[in-house]
């Protein structure tokens, strides 16, 4: 027992002392080489590849460190926390290697931002976990009493699924007088025992002789499998088959069909009849794979295809024949047959995309790598060359790697999400085999927006007609821009954009709703305190760092009827519209008594205002001009006619619902001769009263024309500033009856439009959407209009 625990810490320090020495060799060759034993437990540490290769830890797992491929899928896998590589299931070196001397695992770790690649060997170290197996357990032979000695027979290898110094080294004999071993070494770690007559056999002395075959593996210790061996002695046959060549070959198409013939051997035995005749068989040391893709005929000795060749698996195969008489103790005669395979071109190729990023930002520059592919094909030579190309149609290329057939994607020209938001890549790789093979691959990459578009208005400038009286609070107007980009980079937020001038001072009375670009006016406009004004608009998008734009507004404010009409004249000392008149009792018919003066501070139809007479004493003495306010007499006074005549008159607009103010005159008659005392009397104060009413007429006058013509003047550079469509062209309106009121008529595009004026155009409609303020009028227009004014 004590024996055994020793071998086995030998054994355990013989690993450990061959994974330092591979670790040592692996830096002192400068490369990226671990080495681990097989059937280590799950999450063995196989080395620090962070250390090893100067990476930074700390940004490992933001760069996304893996293992993306190898050729021993999910046996190892990279810790982002520490860049240390684990093993992730216990390795079986016989079923990741097999028979192969030394079991290399290549491993490609890959970083992102920026991408990087690294490759990474582990050789998976053999342990001694299994022990030599024969295929038999029981072996009889037959052998000639005639065979002489040094006669040789093979027997069945033992297998060791072990490779290297762990496989079967040597093989034993029990101890016998007659037999002794020999081994046949075939190369590739195969042995062949071979049981060899050292003494004369004799059959009536002794027939038949037991034997055990030992097979011995390298380890420390040592692991065994036998085989019984019986040898049955028999009668005579003397002649073994012999073989006109010492080694066949042949050459052999891979995919070749079924049932083609490879070879034909053929041996000669000089004995005679079942002595003499010859039959072909497999050697018994032959794997089954082999056997599994050729047969042999054992009459004629062709060889024939019987499974799939396939060059990329292996592209030689050494077969040994046996050629054996029909004696009673038939003799037999090997030969090896070595068949070559020859590359066709059946496998097109492979297209791997080892590590991809399916968004790339629109601003990157030319050589951006967007994906890493790796090609392969499984055929040699031409057959095996490959050629990748992408589309013309892209702005994208290949660029080959350091590393043979791996290439990078990467952008050959500058990117517009608004003009192309995403590329379907085709890449295809092509052979140069006869007739050449090729695959294709197709990736989708994504391009990403940048705030790289400012926003746009609808239009420019904008120009709204509000009508005074407004309610506060409430939206009058709206603008609104577009971004052409996508998700925050669009996302628009509006501001008014004030400053101390005298002109933006109205822009404190505006507030604007971020989102949707709604205006909302905090108080009433009043269209007799301010006509027209304008203020600038700036969207700005959400993008980092934002873009903005502004845009002009131009507001004009529609007259309503707000205001009624004043009484200029009559005015009393108490501030009342009344006034009292005394004329001669001998005037005649049409006799001019006095003239009310009246104001609207409204323009238009708002402003026109209309007399007439309410009340009076007599309907037959007295006659009020509608449009003047004259009154005159309309035939002589009589004795009988009462001396004092009372006459209310109404003034009022022609607004939709109009106002008014009324006055009211005392008509007195008096003989002519008081009338001529009193007119003297009162004749120069009347001249004053009327001298300050006409300076105050010319001064409402005077300030309404002014506000007016600054207004069209205004109007008249804006429309100027846009295109033909929207030219706005002024038309005359000559009605005029003496009150004090104005008019001015425009066109913009097809349609005619009125602001204000005395009068209305029969067939003239509201338009939707003009607040119920402008009119349309009917197009007249014989030409290019002008412009023209009525006051």
């Amino acid at each position: 027992m004590e024996q055994r625990r020793y071998g086995r810490r030998r054994a355990r320090g013989y690993l450990v002392g061959c994974v330092v020495a591979v670790l040592l060799w692996s830096v002192a060759s400068a490369q990226i080489r671990y080495s681990i034993s097989e059937e280590v437990n799950e999450g063995t540490v196989v080395g620090n590849i962070a250390k090893d290769l100067g990476l930074d830890k700390s940004t490992l797992k933001e760069r996304k460190y893996r293992v993306v491929s190898s050729n021993a899928d999910g046996l190892f896998h990279v810790n982002q926390n520490d860049g240390i590589l684990y093993v992730s299931r216990k390795i079986d070196r016989e079923e990741v290697c097999a028979q192969s001397s030394t079991c290399l695992i290549n491993l490609k770790t890959v970083l992102e931002n920026p991408l990087e690649v690294h490759y990474v060997e582990v050789e998976v170290v053999d342990i001694n976990d299994h022990s030599p197996t024969f295929p038999e357990k029981d072996k009889t032979l037959e052998i000639s009493e005639s065979v002489l000695p040094g006669a040789r027979f093979q027997l069945k290898p033992s297998r060791d699924e072990d490779s290297g110094h762990f496989s079967v080294q040597q093989y034993k004999l029990s101890q016998n007088d007659h037999f002794r071993l020999e081994v046949k070494d075939r190369g590739e770690g195969v042995k062949i025992p071979m049981l060899v007559v050292q003494k004369s056999l004799d059959r009536e002395t002794r027939g038949s002789h037991s034997l055990v075959l030992t097979a011995l593996d390298g380890g420390k210790p040592p692991k065994s499998g036998t085989m019984n061996i019986v040898v049955n002695v028999l009668d005579i046959n003397d002649n073994t088959p012999v073989f006109p060549k010492e080694l066949y070959s042949a050459m052999l198409d891979e995919n070749t069909p079924v049932d083609t013939t490879v070879i034909q051997v053929n041996a000669t035995d000089l004995d005679e009849g079942p002595n003499g005749e010859v039959v072909y068989s497999f050697s018994n040391s032959m794997n089954q794979n082999i056997l599994n893709l050729f047969d042999i005929d054992a009459i004629t000795g062709e060889v024939t295809v019987k499974g799939l060749i396939n060059y990329e698996e292996k592209d030689r195969y050494e077969i040994e024949i046996l050629a054996s008489d029909k004696g009673l103790a038939p003799l037999t005669t090997d030969i090896s047959v070595i068949i070559k395979i020859v590359d066709v071109n059946d496998n097109a190729p492979e297209i791997e995309v080892t590590s991809f990023s399916s968004s790339i930002p629109e601003d990157s520059r030319p050589g951006t790598t967007v994906a890493l592919i790796n090609v392969n094909d499984l055929d040699s030579g031409l057959n095996g060359k490959v050629i990748c190309s992408i589309g013309e149609d892209v702005p994208f290329t290949l660029s080959p790697s350091l590393k043979d057939r791996m290439y990078s994607i990467v952008t050959k020209s500058p990117l517009d999400r608004e003009k192309q938001s995403q590329y379907e890549l085709t890449i295809t790789a092509k052979d140069a085999g006869q007739p050449p093979l090729s695959s294709e691959k197709t990736i989708s990459v994504v391009v990403s927006d940048v705030n790289d578009n400012r926003p746009e208005f609808s239009l420019s400038p904008y120009t709204f007609y509000v009508t005074e009286g407004n309610e506060p609070g409430v939206s009058v107007f709206s603008v609104k821009a577009f971004d052409r980009d996508e998700n925050e980079n669009a996302v628009i937020s509006y501001h008014i954009l004030r400053d101390s001038s005298t002109d933006n001072k109205l822009t404190s009375f505006l507030n604007i709703n971020s989102e949707n670009g709604d205006i909302l006016a905090l108080k009433s406009f009043d269209f007799e305190t301010v006509k027209t004004f304008q203020f600038q608009v700036v969207a700005t998008d959400s993008g980092t760092p934002s873009l903005s734009n502004n845009v002009t507004v131009n507001v004009f404010i529609l007259d309503q009827n707000d205001n009624a009409p004043v009484i200029l004249y009559p005015v009393s000392s108490n501030g009342s519209a009344e006034g009292v008149e005394e004329i001669p009792r001998n005037v005649n018919a049409g006799h001019l008594v006095t003239k009310v003066r009246a104001y609207d501070a409204d323009i238009g139809y708002n402003g026109w205002l209309l007399f007439s007479l309410q009340e009076v004493t007599d309907h037959s003495l007295f006659a009020l001009d509608r449009y003047t306010g004259q009154i005159r007499t309309l035939r002589s006074f009589t004795e009988t006619d009462e001396a004092e005549h009372k006459l209310l008159i109404l003034v009022k607009d022609n607004g939709n619902v109009s106002l008014s103010a009324t006055a009211t005159v005392i008509v007195k008659l008096v003989e002519p001769r008081e009338a001529f005392a009193a007119s003297d009397v009162k004749s120069a104060t009347k001249v004053d009263e009327e001298d300050n009413v006409t300076f105050y007429l010319m001064i409402t006058l005077g300030s309404v024309s002014l506000l007016f013509i600054i207004s069209i003047i205004v109007l008249i550079a804006m429309q100027c500033s846009k295109s033909t469509d929207y030219t706005s062209k002024y038309l005359q309106e000559a009605n005029y009856d003496g009150t004090l009121c104005h008019s001015i008529q425009y066109r913009s595009g097809d349609k005619r439009y009125m602001l204000v004026g005395p009068r209305m155009s029969i067939g003239s409609t509201i338009v939707p959407g003009s607040h119920a303020n402008t009119l349309v009028l009917p197009d007249r227009r014989r030409g290019s209009g002008e412009v023209r004014h009525s006051f």
